[in-house]
């Protein structure tokens, strides 16, 4: 089983509304009247530097989007919910619940709003002993659990959550896995159970049991060459983890999870139950959607995982966004797209995702832009609408490890809200920096006139891609690491440079100090395989 995270994170601050005990909160406080003067965030995102620790389960109510990870956001006509994994700096959630949610009326004011579940469910240790027992093995007393990556949506008057439970012990000696207690087999099964409410803001979950739960096609053939090892002949054939949730415009209902065992797979649910039709325990009775070729074969252990899918219906594609690589340092977000739900799904590039190929474009990266530290780990996203129509984006990212002299920065995981736009040929492009509610304004020619930092979000394992200038002159020429000559579109906010097209928006200048409103600018290369983002600086 993967090791989902390393258990050390960090918080970040800005205005935030906070429990005052351990309870859940009863009552829905009135909101108050929004401002009509734009505030620029001033909070710092390292929030476990000196003078801005507030890593301690005591400030949760300054966390804001501090300690999110895997979110899943839904919106329920007032609020924004946004549910997370487990984690948090220093493992500080522990003996407070699972499944972590917070609210916000504007997507950039999250008050938190503690756990949505006290313990596992009775089921989950009930129907992995009945596993154990129908193997001959002997039940386990105590699992270790992990509780990851939920995903919550509306469906009719009712909002359901589908969470996903690991098991952290061995199959044969049901013991804790850890080096000392291998006894040569593989983690045990990993679950997916959904719970139900009618009301978020009472955060009150009626649980209805197991979904599915990961599967094998190998019997009770366990074994595991070597601690650490042997991935590439993993047991389990799809990863019961990652779930997200997608109906169809004809009113049919999919779970789609997984997580790199042999790749992401799909299948129909019954609408009355949100649970698959029959009972799902061998691997053929789901079609795979996505997997990706490893080292030139094809491998039951490969570096893709935290699906997330949706329908455009301006387009008639569903999006499938996938994380790729391992979550601490070279994470990074792909899209690919299909007109069936159940696939076949092409990246931009044309290739087959479905029968192994690459994932393009690439939308998000390890990146820096100058005066900052820059991000990584910056994927395993949510795609949402707001009330407006508008699509965004968002996702955990990390500090590079070592920021201000922390050996443990690269914990520091905070939640990004960024705004998504699409291009002319319909894939959608990731904003270079993140959602802060900046006034829109009309964005003329002339502001675009000066020099700007420019980064291609080319693939690079585990390195972080860094900025190049551009500048755009008023001949309408451009130079720079873009050059040829440049246009502007104003009706519909694309500014061209040579042959290649690019979205433009009004956003802040986070790394600027102080920081300030600037515009910002994100497409595809002209091979359409990596995003290209800029921020206007001078």
């Amino acid at each position: 089983m993967k090791s989902k995270f390393s258990w050390f994170l960090s918080l970040l601050i800005f205005i935030a509304y906070g429990c005052k005990d351990d309870d859940i909160v009863d009552e829905d406080p009135k909101p108050d009247e929004p401002d009509d003067e734009y505030v620029i965030p001033i909070y710092n995102d390292d929030y476990t530097w000196t003078g801005d620790d507030i890593a301690s389960w005591s400030d949760r109510s300054k966390w804001n989007l501090a300690n999110v990870h895997d979110p899943s956001v839904v919106f329920d006509g007032g609020y924004y919910y946004m549910y997370a994994t487990d984690a948090s700096f220093g493992n500080e959630h522990a003996g407070h619940g699972h499944f972590h949610h917070r609210r916000s009326k504007d997507l950039v004011n999250w008050e938190y709003r503690n756990a949505t579940m006290n313990d596992a469910p009775t089921w989950v240790k009930d129907t992995l002993n009945n596993i154990r027992a129908t193997n001959g093995l002997a039940p386990i007393d105590n699992p270790g659990y992990g509780f990851w990556a939920p995903v919550v949506r509306q469906v009719g008057n009712k909002y359901r959550m589908y969470y996903s439970i690991i098991i952290d012990n061995y199959i044969g000696n049901g013991l804790p896995c850890n080096e000392a207690n291998f006894d040569g087999t593989w983690s045990e099964h990993a679950f997916i159970g959904m719970m139900e409410t009618s009301d978020l803001a009472l955060n009150e979950w009626e649980d209805k049991g197991m979904v599915i739960h990961s599967v094998s096609d190998k019997g009770t053939e366990w074994s595991r060459s070597s601690f650490g090892g042997d991935w590439g002949n993993a047991y389990f054939y799809y990863n019961a983890i990652d779930p997200t949730f997608q109906e169809t415009p004809d009113g049919k209902q999919y779970l789609i999870y997984g997580s790199w065992h042999s790749g992401i797979a799909c299948v129909e649910l019954d609408p009355a139950t949100g649970k698959p039709f029959e009972y799902v325990n061998v691997a053929d009775k789901t079609k795979r959607i996505a997997t990706r070729v490893a080292s030139g074969y094809w491998s039951r252990w490969q570096g893709s995982e935290g699906p997330e899918i949706l329908y455009n219906e301006e387009t008639g594609y569903y999006y499938l966004f996938l994380a790729y690589d391992g979550l601490d340092v070279p994470y990074n977000t792909r899209v690919c797209r299909a007109t069936s739900i159940e696939g076949p799904y092409y990246g931009s590039d044309g290739a087959n995702v479905t029968e192994g190929a690459d994932c393009y474009p690439v939308l998000t990266h390890p990146y820096k832009f100058n005066s900052h530290s820059g991000w990584v780990g910056f994927a395993h996203n949510a795609v949402f609408q707001n009330e407006n129509g508008d699509w965004f984006y968002a996702s955990q990212a990390r500090l590079p490890g070592g920021t201000n002299g922390n050996e443990y920065a690269n914990a520091n995981m905070m939640g990004h809200v960024r705004k998504i736009a699409w291009t002319e040929d319909g894939w959608p492009v990731v904003m270079p920096e993140r959602y802060t509610g900046v006034p829109e304004k009309e964005i003329t020619e002339d502001e675009l006139i000066g020099t700007w930092e420019c980064i291609e979000l080319k693939y690079d394992y585990a390195n972080m891609q860094t900025s190049n200038a551009i500048v755009l002159k008023e001949d309408g020429t451009a130079v720079g690491a873009l050059s040829g000559s440049w246009s502007y579109d104003s009706a519909n906010e694309i500014l061209t440079i040579g042959t290649v097209k690019l979205c433009v928006e009004r956003e802040l200048d986070w790394e600027a100090s102080p920081r300030e409103v600037t515009i910002v600018i994100s497409g595809l290369t002209q091979d359409r395989k990596h995003s290209l983002w800029g921020k206007k600086i001078d």
